[in-house]
């Protein structure tokens, strides 16, 4: 019997179990309309995988966001690194806007969504006084 199972656990490749890393963050227009939205990321470690999707407070429906990019900058030795993540809003099927935002640390320091139709830019300020978390969605 210990032979058996000393050849199934040599034989039979080994699972690994990642935990998908939620991140919840609120955000509020900083200027002209009162627009308030709650942005998620997702990310697995074992897979590499990541996606994101925002939820706008007068509606009902998340859409979806795919990774474009992240760009790391040094901006004093020592410290943290400065994150850039920009995101791809895809809506019926085609490229509608992207989010970028900048991080350092746990510290979101800007939140912008550029819409392709009429290349207007929006700022948004992160709401870091809402108690948030993966099961917990952001109060308006």
């Amino acid at each position: 019997m210990k032979k058996l199972l000393l050849l199934l656990m040599l034989v039979l490749p080994s699972t690994a179990f990642s935990e998908v890393i939620t991140s919840v963050y609120c955000f509020r227009s900083q200027e002209g309309k009162n627009i308030n939205f709650e942005f998620r990321t997702y990310f697995d470690s074992a897979t590499k995988w990541s996606g994101a999707g925002v939820k706008y407070s007068k509606s009902k429906e998340t859409i979806g966001l795919v990774h474009r990019d992240t760009e790391q900058e040094e901006l004093v030795y020592g410290r943290p690194y400065q994150y850039t993540t920009t995101w791809t809003e895809v809506t019926d099927g085609a490229l509608a806007g992207e989010y970028q935002m900048v991080t350092q640390g746990g510290r979101v320091d800007s939140m912008t969504y550029k819409n392709y139709k009429s290349e207007k830019k929006y700022s948004f300020k992160h709401d870091f006084n809402m108690d948030v978390s993966p099961e917990r969605t952001c109060q308006w």
